[in-house]
């Protein structure tokens, strides 16, 4: 009865928080805003006009350059209609490189320059027919419509199919590293969870060990402290998944009620002595960092009368949390597959890129985890 109390409690809280990843679900949003976000909306219409203009001075040096020499030989209201027609030759390659860059920023996905080259053209072709048109029924001297004006044409097919090749080439660049990115973050948090999936059922099956001889001995009290404690540690657990670094404070305080369930199970032969500056309790580590430890230490030593264990757990001058314990090896070794210590180097080496430090002295064993 006790059982099936503790474990519909505990799968209800594992139903809240297995969807439930702020990490993740961070990762994701950022990434996801970041793929869908349109770069061009950096392309204000604004700069893109300015970058015609300034663009349209330098397509038309030609004309600007013979200019002074043509009006020499212009006078009166031909001099007049020579100057407009050069404003609106201007203003002509304004609006043509103007429109030619929005299609090919917004428009062109197109990755052939030969293909992206051709459209350009069409449309150029189309806006210099508008172009000759107009000139031709306000201005019908043909000799403007020279040499040079081919030459611009290309100037500007090239110039807007350049612009337009260069930025579909970025974009794809971009794209490419942002899925790489993705990936890489989907990676990181598959790899997290694997190992977060590894501790929950070892120390579940190992609990539930403690809870069988408690219920045996049929002391309903401490059965009940126990199964508390148990769901204390067992929601710490469970909400983990939410987190990935957590304060030496928060981790310590969950240990409490861990050691509480350690002692009842070993009958005191297990003790802990925690030693840790109040100031150090704002500095992080991965969450769980402890439990493994604690597991390491019950798998792999005797714990009786003859051996009572004292397990010390403090910071030293490098800023590391220090586990240590004297070793009692167990006459037939343990039935381990030793991924615990493993495990937790690899969370330490994914969420803090540091390593942990493990001192074998033979009479003792000494862990160290870093903390930031």
């Amino acid at each position: 009865m006790l059982f099936s109390y503790f474990l519909s409690y505990n799968l209800g809280i594992m139903a809240d928080t297995l969807c439930h990843n702020p990490l993740w679900r961070k990762m994701s949003y950022l990434c996801r805003n970041e793929m869908e976000m349109n770069i061009l909306t950096k392309y204000t219409t604004l700069k893109l006009l300015l970058v015609s203009i300034i663009s349209a001075v330098f397509i038309i040096y030609p004309n600007t350059a013979f200019l002074p020499w043509e009006l020499g030989f212009i006078k009166g209201a031909a001099r007049t209609n020579h100057l407009i027609f050069f404003g609106v030759r201007y203003i002509f390659f304004c609006i043509l490189i103007f429109s030619l860059i929005k299609i090919n920023l917004q428009k062109f996905t197109i990755q052939s320059f030969g293909k992206r080259f051709l459209y350009n053209a069409l449309i150029t072709a189309v806006g210099y027919g508008i172009f000759v048109a107009i000139n031709v029924l306000f201005y019908a001297k043909a000799s403007h419509f020279g040499s040079i004006l081919l030459f611009q044409f290309f100037v500007v097919c090239f110039l807007c199919t350049f612009m337009g090749h260069i930025y579909q080439m970025y974009t794809i660049q971009r794209k490419r590293e942002q899925e790489i990115e993705q990936l890489k973050m989907e990676n990181l948090q598959s790899r997290y969870d694997a190992l977060m999936n590894q501790i929950n059922p070892h120390f579940f099956f190992n609990s539930l060990n403690g809870l069988t001889s408690l219920i045996r001995k049929k002391n309903d009290e401490n059965t009940l402290n126990y199964v508390s404690k148990m769901s204390d540690v067992f929601r710490y657990i469970l909400q983990s998944d939410r987190k990935g670094l957590v304060t030496l404070e928060e981790e310590l305080e969950f240990v409490k009620a861990f050691f509480y369930m350690m002692e009842v199970r070993f009958a005191n032969k297990l003790e802990f002595k925690v030693e840790v500056n109040s100031e150090m309790m704002s500095r992080n580590l991965p969450v769980l960092s402890v439990l493994p430890l604690i597991e390491n230490v019950v798998v792999h030593n005797r714990i009786d009368s003859e051996h009572k264990m004292v397990v010390s757990i403090r910071v030293n001058e490098q800023s590391e949390l220090v586990m240590s314990n004297p070793v009692y090896p167990k006459l037939k070794p343990a039935d381990t597959n030793g991924t615990g210590l493993m495990n937790l180097n690899k969370r330490f080496s994914l969420l803090m890129n540091k390593q942990i430090r493990i001192e074998d002295k033979g009479d003792s064993f000494n862990v160290y985890l870093p903390l930031t």
